[in-house]
């Protein structure tokens, strides 16, 4: 081999280094945007999905935008301000006993279990009205929903007539429906909808149904939760006539069985 041709060889052997090396470089530079294009768009989608969370979180969940409502749909058979009184008996009864109660209450599932019978006969009989007050102070340690749940639909059945509701309520709280405080069975409306099934005026009523699940009155269940905490009544089950609380015989509990509160009544009516 020839001095020129060793030369040549060299040379071109110099020049497919040099192309391999200038490749090389180009995949390089190619792979470096695009590890930094991926890390821009994952920093993108991080800080999207920052604020994304920050803005839901931000958001006021359903009931409190149904607190917030200025528009309230009340159910039928309530008067007063947002429809938030609740009187249910005759006319002619005289006198009126508040009953304040949150529907996930143990101890108001033992007055009604108690006493809810009697209740029920003498307003019937006209002994005296109830005016029901709801409340949902229960649902604020572990951010429940039921006591909520449980007062919309208790606001659907009174939609359907006072009877339906004073039967509703009472299958909330037997011994067959009511759940212990902790556990928020009452946030379902299917559960509801099955506690529902136990009143012929409610069991297959379309319309009733419709209210639960739509919540038509969760507005109306703020408003009259809200009519609770301004009461000044801080318990349930709380009894009042005339605004004198009605208590167990020498105590300052609620009566919770029949005795008790026919012996509480008898007085009050008196009073």
């Amino acid at each position: 081999m020839s001095a020129r041709n060793s030369q040549n060889n060299k040379a071109a052997a110099r020049e497919r280094l040099r192309a391999e090396r200038e490749r090389q470089a180009k995949k390089d530079r190619a792979r470096r945007q695009l590890v930094v294009g991926i890390s821009a768009v994952a920093v993108l989608a991080a800080a999207g999905g920052i604020g994304y969370a920050v803005v839901q979180s931000n958001k006021p969940s359903a009931w409190e935008a149904a607190a917030d409502a200025k528009s309230v749909t009340a159910p039928k058979n309530t008067t007063g301000t947002d429809g938030t009184t609740v009187v249910i008996g005759k006319e002619s009864a005289k006198k009126t006993l508040e009953l304040y109660e949150d529907s996930r209450c143990p101890v108001c599932a033992t007055f009604e279990q108690g006493v809810g019978a009697t209740v029920e006969k003498d307003v019937a009989d006209g002994k005296y009205k109830i005016k029901y007050v709801g409340a949902t102070f229960i649902d604020d340690p572990t951010a429940g929903e039921g006591s909520k749940n449980a007062l919309s639909a208790l606001g659907a059945a009174l939609n359907v007539s006072p009877e339906a509701f004073l039967k509703y309520k009472s299958a909330l709280y037997s011994t067959e429906f009511h759940p212990e405080e902790n556990d928020d069975k009452f946030a379902k409306d299917s559960y509801l909808l099955k506690v529902a099934d136990s009143v012929p005026a409610l069991k297959g009523n379309a319309e009733f149904k419709k209210n639960v699940e739509g919540g038509t009155f969760d507005a109306w269940a703020m408003k009259m939760s809200k009519a609770f905490d301004d009461s000044g009544v801080r318990g349930t089950p709380t009894l009042k006539m005339d605004g004198k609380p009605v208590t167990a015989a020498g105590s300052d509990n609620p009566p919770l069985t029949a005795a008790e509160f026919s012996t509480a009544i008898a007085a009050a009516l008196k009073a």
